[in-house]
């Protein structure tokens, strides 16, 4: 598990610069893994919304998708995710909230909601 960002939350409307650099970073560091074909599964969580947020160019991810390694399961995680991915998916899930612990007054915890 390898994690890029600086551990907080990134302003969707106008993200800093650094934010975007590091999502960079981390494509690139993903798309060496997936190339090199040495895992059967790799997982981008929350690449969607990076993309939503503009830290990630749509293409750069289409392009993974469409050169990656033909045993190689990619995962792509999060909201809002670009209809432009459902035609090159596999399969597409969406999750529905039916129990959420913030119900109850839970904050967000570290590892699980972020």
């Amino acid at each position: 598990v390898r994690q890029f960002g600086r551990g907080g939350f990134v302003d969707a409307e106008g993200p800093e610069e650094a934010d975007v650099e590091l999502a960079k970073r981390g494509l690139e560091e993903a798309r060496r893994e997936v190339m090199s074909g040495r895992y059967d599964l790799v997982v981008l969580d929350e690449v969607n919304v990076a993309l939503s947020y503009k830290l990630l160019k749509l293409d750069e991810v289409v392009e993974l998708i469409k050169r990656k390694p033909s045993h190689v399961e990619l995962v792509l995680t999060g909201r809002g995710a670009p209809k432009e991915l459902y035609e090159l998916a596999d399969y597409v899930t969406e999750f529905v909230e039916v129990k959420h612990p913030w119900r109850r007054g839970v904050a967000g915890r570290p590892g699980v909601e972020y």
